[in-house]
C-alpha cells in the first residue's frame, strides 16, 4: 500500500494510471521529437525516460503524498461528467497538436 505524508494508506490507482499514461505519451512522442531536434536514438530514449520519471514524481506528490482520504466526498454526477468530457476533449486536442508536426512535413 502507498502511504501519504501522515502515514495513512491511500488508493494507488490514480497514481498508477497517471504514471502509465505519462509513460505511454513520453515514449510515443518523445523520441520522435527529440530525434527531430538532431539527437541520437539513445539520447531521445533517455529524454523520454526523464519525462516519464518527472511525470511519476509529480503524480506521486499529487495522488499519494498530499492525498487526504478523510476529506473525500461525493461529487455530483453532472460535475464528474463535465470533467470527463473536458478531459476527453483536452486529451484529443493534445494528441492532435503533438501529431501535427509529424504530419505537416
Amino acid at each position: 500500500m502507498f502511504r501519504n505524508c501522515e502515514g495513512i494508506a491511500v488508493d494507488p490507482v490514480p497514481f498508477l494510471v497517471v504514471t502509465g499514461l505519462g509513460f505511454a505519451v513520453s515514449f510515443s512522442f518523445g523520441p520522435i521529437y527529440v530525434m527531430e531536434l538532431g539527437a541520437s536514438f539513445p539520447v531521445s530514449l533517455a529524454a523520454a525516460a526523464v519525462a516519464t520519471l518527472g511525470t511519476a514524481a509529480v503524480a506521486y506528490h499529487r495522488y499519494v503524498w498530499t492525498e487526504r482520504p478523510g476529506l473525500r466526498g461525493e461529487i455530483p454526477a453532472a460535475a464528474r461528467f463535465r470533467r470527463l468530457i473536458y478531459g476527453l476533449v483536452g486529451g484529443f486536442l493534445a494528441v492532435a497538436v503533438l501529431a501535427l508536426p509529424l504530419v505537416a512535413q
